[in-house]
């Protein structure tokens, strides 16, 4: 859920580096299908032949740019200090204020590049599709480890609670989000 921040990839070239910076910048702020390989390569300051050395298509670039950006969001969840279940949800949840109020927002990655590929067989849709199963995953072991009767669908409740705050935070006040995650929390986590 951590928006657009990159990280150094020690294996990947100084130009695959600074194209997927780019990249990312710019589908993030303008969307992907608003912006071109060419301003892309002119941007990043590499030949369009070192562009197709390291993505062979824009698909390429964009299911790399969606990778990079899962990988980051699994990275954070991992960091995340080991505690109680329902506090480790509640850290999980408090990503979403962090990233919102950071500034800068322009809605989730995932949700914008979903919309722009709605095939579900594309590549990009399915590493979408796998973040998503893996973060349902993530809140459905901690409600089942909290003693959650349904966790299932709670964990479904929380990742539809996420999606929608993501592009509330987006449309309407970012600064209202924290305090929606924690009402969520109490409500969503309450034990008969």
């Amino acid at each position: 859920m951590n928006k657009t921040v990159s990280r150094t990839d020690s294996g990947a070239s100084v130009a695959r580096r600074r194209l997927l910076d780019t990249a990312t910048r710019l589908f993030y702020t303008e969307g992907i299908r608003a912006v071109g390989i060419d301003r892309i390569i002119a941007e990043a300051g590499v030949a369009k032949a070192t562009f197709y050395n390291h993505f062979p298509s824009k698909d390429d670039l964009v299911l790399a740019y969606i990778n990079e950006q899962d990988r980051i969001g699994r990275d954070a969840v991992s960091a995340l200090p080991e505690q109680q279940p329902a506090e480790m949800i509640a850290a999980v949840m408090e990503r979403i204020s962090e990233a919102v109020v950071a500034g800068g927002w322009r809605g989730c990655p995932f949700l914008n590049a979903a919309a722009e590929y709605p095939d579900p067989k594309s590549p990009v849709r399915q590493a979408i599709d796998a973040r998503r199963a893996w973060y349902h995953g993530v809140l459905r072991d901690l409600l089942q480890a909290d003693g959650d009767p349904t966790p299932s669908v709670t964990a479904s409740l929380l990742v539809a609670l996420s999606d929608g705050l993501l592009e509330a935070a987006y449309l309407d006040d970012p600064a209202a989000v924290p305090a929606l995650v924690r009402e969520a929390l109490k409500r969503l986590l309450v034990r008969p």
